[in-house]
């Protein structure tokens, strides 16, 4: 099987172009493909489908083998890897698995792509507590610090992912300091049951709760990782978000043909 091998900000996946229906989308072939010791080593497969009515479809998989919610940076890789393809054209509508999503390609360097995201409007939000809870195309807990000296993120994020307030899907859980002019953001992500070096969904669901709390009215906020610089533009309407679109970096580092082993 031929496969592409794409990161956005450092949350990495594996690609495949699926249009011929013939991957085997397995829970253990996926856990066996993603680990980072065994396999090829990624946060999670994406699989690029045809779907009637739109450009492609995406259907993304965590390193667990499960399918899941939509992944923002994964959205990013899909628009480069469709524009790698020679898909037509530079803006894409596809379908992911919480609705339509438009990717545009700002610019290409080889295997460097800019690449800015719509995400769906925000109009709801929870307080657990202290922190701000949102779902983003996936669940988020959104928890502000004031420094990361010290701070264990695998084991706090882990043990607010289990919480049982928030079982038996759990969510994810991002950590947010307040630079200023920026925000830094780390996330725990659920699937993975691990710190990500970015997570796209995490980061906009971060941004937004520091809108709420700043009462911005539109962005752009920019959000730095440990992978790297994303920017979130939006902008506030009396429900909530609205013209969310996410932008950052999208490469493609590598592809290669393996050989599925039974």
């Amino acid at each position: 099987m031929h496969i592409y091998k794409y990161h956005g900000t450092g949350n990495d996946f594996i690609l495949v172009d699926n249009r011929d229906g013939k991957f085997n989308a397995e829970r253990s072939t996926i856990a066996h493909l993603c680990h980072r010791r065994f396999g090829v080593g990624a946060d999670g497969i994406i699989l690029l489908e045809n779907k009637e009515g739109f450009d492609f479809s995406m259907r993304y998989y965590n390193s667990d083998g499960n399918e899941s919610t939509m992944c923002g940076n994964g959205g990013r890789c899909i628009t480069a890897f469709a524009d790698f393809l020679s898909l037509p054209g530079s803006i894409y509508r596809f379908y992911a698995i919480d609705g339509e999503h438009t990717g545009i390609v700002l610019k290409r360097n080889k295997d460097i792509y800019d690449v800015r995201l719509s995400m769906n409007d925000v109009i709801r939000f929870q307080k657990w507590g202290e922190d701000d809870m949102m779902n983003t195309g996936s669940p988020h807990l959104v928890r502000f610090v004031e420094d990361f000296s010290g701070f264990d993120i695998v084991r706090d994020g882990r043990s607010l992912r289990f919480q049982p307030d928030f079982q038996p899907a759990g969510l994810n859980v991002n950590f947010v300091r307040n630079d200023g002019d920026s925000l830094f953001v780390r996330t725990y992500e659920r699937g993975v049951e691990d710190e990500t070096l970015s997570c796209g969904t995490g980061v906009t669901a971060s941004a937004l709760a520091f809108a709420l709390r700043k009462d911005i009215p539109g962005g752009p906020v920019r959000i730095e990782t440990p992978g790297g610089n994303l920017i979130l533009h939006f902008r506030r309407i009396p429900e909530g978000f609205t013209d969310i679109w996410l932008e950052g970096p999208a490469e493609k580092v590598f592809e290669a043909e393996i050989e599925i082993k039974a």
